[in-house]
């Protein structure tokens, strides 16, 4: 059973992650403290009342494919109505547009409760709320009339169209075509492949945003253009009309996520669909981006969504189940596993890196809100830079930590965790997507070398690491002995940091580009991991104030992971350093052939 953890996200909201930033905006005047625990509260309801029971139910029956129509898991269509019913879709989108305009931490919050119900259900929505950023930014006032306001709400639904099965992560390969109509629209053929809730039976339409070449477009990324083709067309009075030239031509059949429908769409077979003009000609990649940034950090949520649901099912395991006598045990017969100080070390690992996750994210969030209600350009770039530096950050570390997460309560789960009936396994099923789609992980760690840490010259990443070494200042300057080697391991982990970030910025200046890219991946860990012990050790000291009960767990908390998990960074400075050489040397193709 998962029970929303209401008072730990409305904590670190605002005690760690900075909504109180927000809240003296007066962009955000009326959102208080009440408002605020109250959607908490009932965004935690209806994930656990509503969604999360269907998580098992969706996992088994999956999403058939039957004479060209996609149908959704018993009980999908009613849970999705209700929750469009609630208001949920349009959480902070703009109210011009029928939205609720609330900052996209308190978004974030739901969505990670919505992940942790099941992350099948959230990715259908989430993908709309991407649709409904990219038109809110770059479609004409024509295109937001007709669609805006019924994507908002929910009643229809968005999808995002750019993989083909020759162009992946590399979109200079793309040849879906558009040709232009005399009318103004286009026509567009091609195919695409997993598309996410490409064809389903929640909404009676569906609107795609697809990736597509025109015939006199430059060659590359730079001759892409974003169009809007809806399943069904649609009338000037706003009815719907006939059937686009669109069509689902299968239904993936995949590891997890199986109550996400991930279709192959077929564009143009009698004709071309028809399709209308996001933005500008050949400019459609940074109308997408749009959608993709935002997205990122939605799949680092469905990290945590899936660890904060993973590690609630072990916790209840481990509490039930009965096992040998644990050290120090009196009682009579089998003492249950959660007292063996093995599964203790598994357990707190999970809550740590679950709590990592979450303040991650929700730091990330609070980046693009800041973004957005900065009021000069100065603040504007600080903040656009530092939510760009965080986001591969949150999508990476946060996704990574889901499957290890994960992975861990199968095990605490012992045999059990691999029989399907107890549900542990499904947890790191779904998981183990997360750090492969929205641009994989190794293409996250190389975004944050190559673009995100020569931003201003270096001077955006030098600032963040004098923000953790602010953090591990106070620590030590608490003087509180159960924080144990806290501030020692922290300031460790920030000068292993500090000379991998040296180490790359050279690499860079000097032309030393594949250096660079071989150690990304354990650059990354590196800095998510300072980052995230830097933020247990803020929530801890920011709990003097709270019941007895919660300080203490949060100063574990800090205490363990930065005791143990951050004792990586050492290893994995070394890696960024030394093993550059020998990652070059290694020919895959040789021993291939």
């Amino acid at each position: 059973m998962y029970r929303a953890p209401v008072d730990e996200i409305a904590f670190t909201l605002k005690h760690v992650c900075g909504l109180g930033d927000l809240q003296q905006n007066t962009r955000y005047a009326e959102l208080g403290d009440d408002l605020v625990d109250a959607i908490v509260a009932e965004a935690g309801r209806f994930a656990a009342e509503e969604i999360a029971p269907l998580n098992a139910v969706a996992d088994k029956h999956g999403t058939p494919l039957q004479d060209g129509k996609v149908t959704t898991p018993p009980g999908w269509r009613e849970a999705y109505h209700a929750w469009i019913d609630g208001g949920w879709n349009g959480l902070s989108a703009d109210p011009e547009s029928g939205g609720q305009g609330l900052p996209q931490m308190l978004s974030a919050a739901a969505l990670e409760m919505w992940n942790s119900g099941s992350m099948s259900f959230a990715i259908g929505p989430t993908l709309t709320i991407g649709a409904v950023e990219a038109m809110e930014k770059h479609a004409s006032d024509e295109l937001k009339a007709k669609y805006l306001a019924r994507l908002v709400s929910g009643e229809w639904m968005g999808t995002m169209n750019l993989t083909e099965p020759q162009a992946g992560s590399d979109l200079n390969a793309l040849r879906a075509r558009a040709e232009r109509n005399d009318d103004g629209t286009y026509r567009i053929f091609g195919q695409k492949i997993f598309i996410t809730y490409g064809d389903h039976d929640l909404t009676d339409n569906i609107i795609h945003m697809v990736l597509a070449r025109l015939p006199d477009a430059p060659a590359g990324t730079r001759g892409i253009s974003l169009f809007l083709v809806p399943k069904f067309l649609v009338g000037d009075d706003g009815a719907l009309g006939a059937r686009n030239d669109v069509r689902v031509a299968g239904v993936e059949h995949k590891m997890g996520i199986h109550g996400s429908p991930t279709c192959t769409m077929i564009y143009g077979d009698d004709g071309g669909a028809t399709g209308w003009l996001i933005g500008e000609e050949n400019r459609g990649l940074a109308c997408m981006f749009t959608m993709m940034n935002n997205a990122r950090l939605a799949v680092g949520i469905q990290g945590l969504g899936v660890a904060e649901r993973a590690y609630q099912h072990a916790l209840n395991y481990a509490v039930e189940r009965k096992q040998g006598r644990a050290p120090g045990d009196k009682g009579e017969g089998m003492s249950p596993i959660a007292r063996h100080p093995d599964i203790k070390r598994m357990l707190l690992t999970m809550k740590s890196k679950t709590q990592v996750a979450r303040a991650i994210c929700y730091a990330c969030a609070h980046a693009i809100d800041m973004t957005n209600i900065a009021d000069d350009d100065e603040g504007r770039t600080f903040w656009n830079e530092r939510a760009g530096l965080l986001t591969p950050i949150a999508k990476a570390l946060s996704t990574d930590f889901g499957v290890e997460v994960a992975s861990l309560g199968v095990q605490i789960h012992g045999g059990m965790g691999y029989i399907e009936e107890t549900g542990a396994a499904q947890h790191l099923r779904d998981a183990r997507i997360a750090p492969i789609y929205e641009g994989t992980n190794g293409i996250q760690s190389i975004d944050l070398v190559m673009r995100k840490l020569p931003l201003s010259g270096g001077t955006q990443i030098n600032g963040f690491i004098a923000e953790l070494k602010a953090i591990a200042d106070e620590v030590a300057a608490s003087n509180r002995p159960e924080f144990g080697a806290t501030a020692d391991r922290l300031n460790a982990s920030i000068r292993d940091l500090e000379e991998a970030t040296d180490f790359m910025l050279s690499a860079q200046a000097e032309g030393r580009i594949a250096d660079a890219l071989s150690g990304a991946t354990p650059y990354l860990r590196v800095a998510g991991l300072s980052l995230g012990g830097a933020l247990l050790a803020k929530g801890a000291l920011r709990s003097v104030s709270e019941p007895a009960a919660r300080l203490a767990e949060r100063t574990l908390l800090a205490r363990s992971f930065c005791e143990t998990v951050l004792g990586e960074t050492a290893g994995l400075k070394s890696d960024i350093v030394l093993s550059a050489e020998a990652i070059q040397a290694f020919d895959a193709e040789a021993l291939a052939s």
